[in-house]
């Protein structure tokens, strides 16, 4: 579990917003759950056309399996099609 850091209790103003004391970062991602109690987990955005490095370079051995001829059977799609029919 983790360590508290801080503990304060806040208002809602007129907008209905809180102000987060001394923020860590600068988005979070917000559960709200039917008790009242929110969670906010802290995010880091990236750009939609950023390829992580660890994806990159899964690709990448991904394409030198393929190179070398290390590929599994083919996809039976018929079965597929049955399946949505």
């Amino acid at each position: 579990m983790d360590n508290l850091v801080r503990e304060y209790n806040a208002k809602l103003d007129s907008k209905k917003r809180i102000t987060i004391r001394g923020a860590r970062t600068t988005y979070y991602h917000v559960t709200e759950h039917e008790d009242g109690t929110i969670e906010l987990s802290p995010r880091e955005l990236v750009h939609p056309d950023e390829i992580s490095r660890n994806t990159l370079e899964m690709m990448d051995k991904a394409i030198t399996k393929y190179k070398e001829g290390e590929v599994s059977d083919p996809i039976d799609m018929d079965e597929l099609e049955e399946l949505l029919d």
